[in-house]
């Protein structure tokens, strides 16, 4: 995104709540779609964004007042959600921006917000350095490592419609098909060529957090992906329904006899 236009990009209403009214809150799932729904919740507090979508194949029987509901296809295993990210998320988004956010990684921090995370079509958190002999992982196609992209992330409406517009294939990696790293590696210098810009480790780092590098020691970030390291005490939703689900199975079995 150009980065001439300083104006501010968010600003707090009457309650103090941070506006960002560029900015889309979207999942994209057919697996844990209850805990989806929380974690879009809990991303909503202290924010309140332009949009919120949940991308799925079923209708959810609870949905939640401000998120709206979009149909795809039933996404049978994780290569279906990659693919549908790239080509076809964009579809689902009618603002400048959309933050994608999933069971196990949303906003944790809302006061960590940083109006720079908009000068990017892309930003995520940090990516490790690839592991010593290993020259494919985490690099553009000239070789160049790449430090951030990350799953969980804002991305740019341009961004998110440009493979489809410009009929990019769908090429993998050592047979593995992920999403950031297709975008932030795979089609990078496209993507840069067309003037799109990916957020630095620099900014990134603020951002979110997965991997435990050495760079983002005492930082804060606004989100998390995996409950590792710093990440691990923050809210799992899976807990409270699998004990309950548990619980029912084992009266069950006493109902029954066994």
């Amino acid at each position: 995104m150009s980065t001439e236009n300083k104006e501010p990009r968010s600003y707090r209403n009457a309650q103090g709540k941070l506006v960002l009214p560029q900015v889309t809150l979207c999942a994209m799932t057919s697996v844990n779609v209850r805990e989806t729904l929380k974690a879009m919740e809990y991303s909503c507090r202290g924010i309140e964004f332009a949009d919120a979508v949940i991308i799925t194949d079923k209708k959810p029987r609870f949905l939640p007042k401000g998120i709206r509901y979009s149909h795809i296809d039933r996404l049978g295993n994780i290569d279906a959600f990659n693919y549908k990210t790239v080509y076809d998320m964009g579809d689902y988004i009618h603002t400048d921006f959309a933050l994608l956010v999933h069971y196990d990684g949303f906003v944790v921090h809302p006061e960590m917000w940083r109006d720079e995370f908009l000068d990017y079509d892309y930003i995520g958190s940090p990516w490790p350095l690839p592991k010593p002999g290993d020259d494919t992982t985490y690099r553009d196609i000239y070789g160049n490592i790449c430090r951030v992209g990350n799953s969980v992330g804002i991305r740019s409406k341009r961004l998110m419609d440009y493979p489809k517009k410009a009929g990019i294939p769908w090429v993998g990696e050592k047979g593995y098909f992920n999403e950031d790293g297709f975008i932030c590696c795979k089609i990078r210098h496209l993507l840069e060529a067309e003037g799109m810009r990916i957020a630095p480790l620099e900014v990134a780092k603020y951002f979110g957090h997965e991997n435990m590098i050495p760079e983002i020691e005492g930082i804060t970030p606004f989100v998390f992906h995996k409950w590792y390291g710093t990440n691990a005490g923050y809210p799992d939703f899976r807990k409270k329904h699998t004990v309950l689900n548990s619980l029912r199975r084992l009266h069950g079995r006493l109902k029954g006899g066994n």
